[in-house]
This record gives structure tokens, sequence and C-alpha cells, in this order.
């Protein structure tokens, strides 16, 4: 029965969670998450508490200037930046329509436009973007410059999508940024990123047709992330996508402690 597991059938999923399999063995499991949305759920839930450990007892290693920051980060914020993370696996894992108070039942107004965004430039076959993403530091440089923040671009290439380029679009109160990925195969996906109110938390799924988005806010970020995959997929890119710019943002933080 589905959703039910012995410790046999649960060491490929874990050992998946954490890299350890190879590729005849990741084929066989990536088969099976496909078909199998338990088991797809154990292993989002597996790889956010994963991302939210590394972020809060992550080894700095020998480097002085890795010391440095540690030191400087609080363990109160290190310990937020966990929580939200493991937030998201538990939020994502088990429940795709929760939701918190800060986003009304509807889907907020930066959600429906990267819906539209995707809807509009995944399928354009000569410019689905403005700009291409190699070099993809002038990419990001470029779109942080514009929307006033420094952004951060979460890999995919573990779901078998690549950073094609991106480009600058309208958002709600200001400038929006869209990054889009795409596989051998041609299939794409879009991250959709602008400011939302700072008390903006939620993470929930929004669909409209044959179309899913995942999106979240976090310190008056909004993020979403679209595509015409399963939901079970989807899902589990959208916690390490999230997981991925905790770490970027805890980084951040630190290297912003170190230059007041």
């Amino acid at each position: 029965m589905r959703g039910r597991f012995g410790k046999r059938d649960l060491r490929p999923l874990s050992a998946f969670a954490d890299d350890e399999l190879s590729a005849t063995e990741r084929v066989t499991t990536l088969a099976r998450l496909a078909a199998d949305p338990g088991a797809a759920t154990r292993v989002s839930n597996y790889r956010a508490q994963k991302a939210a450990l590394t972020v809060l007892f992550e080894d700095p290693g020998d480097d002085a200037h890795c010391i440095l920051v540690r030191r400087r980060v609080p363990w109160w914020r290190q310990a937020g930046v966990a929580a939200s993370c493991m937030a998201v696996g538990v939020a994502l894992g088990s429940s795709p329509g929760w939701v918190s108070a800060n986003f009304a039942t509807d889907p907020p107004v930066f959600a429906e436009r990267a819906d539209i965004a995707f809807a509009v430039y995944a399928p354009e076959q000569r410019h689905p973007v403005e700009v291409a993403a190699p070099p993809r530091d002038q990419l990001v440089d470029w779109l942080s410059r514009r929307l006033g923040q420094r952004l951060s671009v979460p890999s995919l290439r573990d779901y078998g999508y690549s950073l094609i380029g991106g480009r600058l679009l309208p958002g709600e109160s200001g400038p929006a940024a869209l990054f889009m990925y795409q596989n051998m195969a041609g299939a794409r996906l879009t991250m959709y990123v602008a400011a939302v109110p700072k008390d903006a938390t939620a993470f929930r799924l929004f669909r409209n047709g044959n179309r899913s988005t995942f999106y979240w806010g976090s310190r008056g970020t909004g993020c979403a992330l679209t595509g015409l995959v399963s939901t079970v997929q989807l899902r589990s890119m959208a916690i390490d996508a999230c997981s991925m710019l905790g770490r970027a943002f805890r980084s951040r933080e630190a290297s912003d402690s170190l230059n007041p």
C-alpha cells in the first residue's frame, strides 16, 4: 500500500535525499517518486530536514573568514533560518494547501503574475529570455540592481534543469525578475521574484489549468516556481529552492555583519 514503508523501503529514499545512489538506482528511485506521492513526500521532508540542519550546524571549515562569520552571526538568527527551511518542508511535504494567515486564501498578485509570465514566455522559442544565463553572474547582477536587492538563483540541476536566462518584468509595486530553466527534453520552469509585504511567509500551491505554482514569501521577497510538471515533483523542487535561498540569505547577513 502506498504511503506505508518498511525499513528496507526507506533506505533508498534516504540515500536519494543524501545523493548516495548510483545512476541506475537514482533512475529507479525517480520513477518510484513519480508514481508514489507518499514516497515523494517523505523524500521532500528528508531534504528539508537536511537543509535545515545544514544551515544550523554548518561546519565553517578551516577558513578563518568563515570562522569569523560564524562567530558574528547570532545563534538565534541561524536557528531562525533553519526553522524557516524546516517549516517549508513540513508545510509543502505534508499539505500542499497549507497557508499562513499572512497570505490570504486567494493567491497573491505576485503568484498570479508568476503564472502569467510562465504562460507567456515558457512556450516562446526564439526569445524565451531577455538575457541569456552565460555569464550567470552578469544576469544576476543586472536583475539585482534593477530590483534593488541582491538576488540568488537556486540550482535545479539535480532535477535535470539548467538556467538558460532571465528577464525584467513589471511587478505589482515595482520591478520583478523572471529566471527560466530548461531540461534536455525542452521542458521549462520559471522562478519569479518580486517584493511582497515583509510579514508574508506563506508556502502554498496555486494551480491554473495544467500549470502549477508553488509560492512563498520571506523577509519582503516573494518567490514562485511554476511549471507543467506534477505537483509532487514541483513541491520537491520548491523545497530545495527555498532551502538554497535561505542559505544564501544567511551568507549575505553574515557578510553584512562584517561590514556594518
